[in-house]
């Protein structure tokens, strides 16, 4: 689970977001991000650069500290001197700065394969930015010690931190490129993506990806135990998860390029042990007529439907799972249910015995909408068997026909005042029901207004609709109230207002509202 942020790191967060903010007054939030997640690398880079030279020098190796291969062999950027921290900060107050930055940014990427295509390209130079904020900024994020405490992470924190607080500001419509991190950590927390291959089809800025280390990390597992794989449609946002990753030491393949899932799939042969992902929701035009008709990754289903992409999608992680593969996705709550192609296809699915869960949320949980959307689990083995994850072994029942119903519309804590996420509490206790459910002498019963286990008969008498209230058991909270007795008490009300010389038109629509009517003024 994530750990705790010190005080004194949320500190360091909340004034380089207030000093980067000034920048809004000349240029875009979805431009400048990449400006200040750009500098942040830069300034990451360049610190572990100095450590490792220092190390060099502390070993009697000085002939070697301007070798590449003696910083590649410890997992750190090589960089030449005008790459370097120092050199920038030295030159913050030049009026070339920005082409400075650029040339910086531009040489790292040069000299280190792995990063190529991740690195901002001629952002600087091309936003014209006022010298004298970009000066101020680079001031600010020269006080971050990138190395004062490893086990903090505070670089990818800080990281984290900005790209949640862009998609809040670039509102809906944007920010796709971000999920919210507790979102990510319960799918982990349930799928449990302990080693094997990891892939993302819709990667945005990495999070799944960065959540799958830590989820790794907190379990005492071997995070070279992991490979990662994903594929992400835009470019700036592709740039982004390879620096999200490369702050972190992540290896991943992201394909050669930005691409389309659907039309260049970059890993055609992948089978993975675990999928995560949230794509695009409700996706229209994703193909046109009379494309993608044959795709091998329908194979057994009917072919999407052009109109929405959501089974797209669910096809496109079917055909990608290993034997024992288990995905975790999010989708719009109107695949759950729906006729036509999508309905063949649920059909199918149910019948083939993937669907294992389904979780709907909480509204306003997403940056970008504040629809209630829904987790599915899909499970390529969901028979008796066992599995080890660290020190523990699993031993699983069958659940080939039983589907799990969660709502958890109910839980939840406030978060940047209008928003909802999940407590580490939250996260565990959801996640403890979920496997309960899946193992052996387990603890699972069916709860009312929170979960129940569906039997393949149900889900057919309900005409293989995923919708959770269709079984999960709702208590009747109006059954002991006195009606007579409220209305009663409701006219009362509505007559002392009447009489009232200043009875203001809100509390007079209230009242006829509670007694069942819609009055306009």
């Amino acid at each position: 689970m994530a750990k705790k942020i010190t005080e004194k790191t949320k500190t360091i967060e909340e004034t380089l977001w207030q000093s980067c903010d000034k920048l809004r007054g000349s240029v875009e939030p979805s431009e400048y991000k990449h400006v200040v997640l750009g500098l942040i690398f830069l300034k990451f880079t360049s610190d572990k650069f100095e450590e490792r030279r220092t190390e060099l020098i502390a070993e009697g190796k000085e002939k070697y500290v301007e070798m590449k291969d003696f910083y590649n062999m410890k997992n750190v950027f090589f960089l030449e001197e005008i790459s370097r921290w120092s050199y920038i900060s030295k030159n913050a107050k030049q009026d070339d700065i920005a082409i400075k930055i650029d040339t910086a940014l531009h040489t790292i990427e040069k000299n280190n394969p792995s990063l190529k295509g991740a690195l901002p390209d001629n952002y600087f130079s091309r936003l014209g930015l006022d010298k004298s904020k970009l000066a101020s900024l680079l001031d600010k994020i020269n006080e971050i010690d990138t190395l004062l405490n490893e086990g903090q992470d505070i670089v990818g924190r800080v990281y984290e931190y900005f790209l949640s607080k862009f998609a809040l500001k670039e509102g809906k419509g944007k920010g796709e490129f971000y999920t919210p991190k507790s979102i990510v950590n319960l799918i982990a927390e349930m799928i449990e993506p302990y080693k094997g291959i990891i892939y993302d089809p819709a990667c945005g800025s990495g999070g799944m990806f960065v959540q799958s280390i830590k989820f790794i990390e907190n379990h005492h597992g071997n995070k070279k135990e992991i490979s990662i794989y994903g594929q992400e449609y835009t470019n700036t946002t592709y740039k982004l998860a390879k620096m999200n990753l490369a702050i972190r030491g992540i290896a991943a393949n992201l394909g050669e390029k930005a691409a389309d899932t659907f039309a260049q799939d970059q890993h055609k042969d992948l089978k993975a042990d675990f999928i995560m992902a949230n794509p695009p929701f409700n996706q229209k035009d994703w193909r046109a007529e009379n494309e993608l008709i044959d795709d091998p990754r329908w194979q057994g289903y009917d072919v999407p439907p052009k109109s929405n992409a959501n089974y797209g999608w669910i096809l496109n992680m079917v055909s990608k799972l290993s034997e024992n593969g288990v995905a975790g996705f999010i989708l719009a709550n109107g695949a759950l249910s729906g006729g036509g192609e999508e309905y063949k296809i649920r059909r199918k699915l149910i019948e083939n015995n993937l669907v294992e869960a389904i979780v709907i949320l909480p509204q306003n949980m997403f940056y970008t909408t504040n629809i209630s959307v829904t987790i599915w689990i899909l499970n390529k083995n969901k028979k008796a068997h066992s599995r080890s994850i660290g020190d523990k072994q699993r031993h699983y029942r069958n659940r080939e026909k039983e589907i799990l119903f969660m709502d958890l519309r109910q839980i939840g804590e406030p978060f940047e005042k209008k928003f909802i996420q999940f407590s580490e509490q939250h996260i565990k206790a959801i996640a403890n029901t979920y496997h309960n459910w899946q193992q052996e002498n387990n603890s699972y019963n069916d709860t009312p207004e929170y979960c129940y286990s569906a039997t393949f008969n149900e889900v057919s008498k309900k005409d293989f609709s995923l919708v959770p209230s269709k079984y999960i058991e709702f208590v009747n909270r109006d059954e002991n109230i006195d009606f007579d007795e409220k209305m009663t008490a409701l006219k009362n009300e509505f007559s002392e207002l009447m009489k009232a010389e200043e009875a203001s038109k809100s509390d007079l629509l209230n009242v006829f509202k509670e007694l069942g009517y819609e009055i306009k003024l």
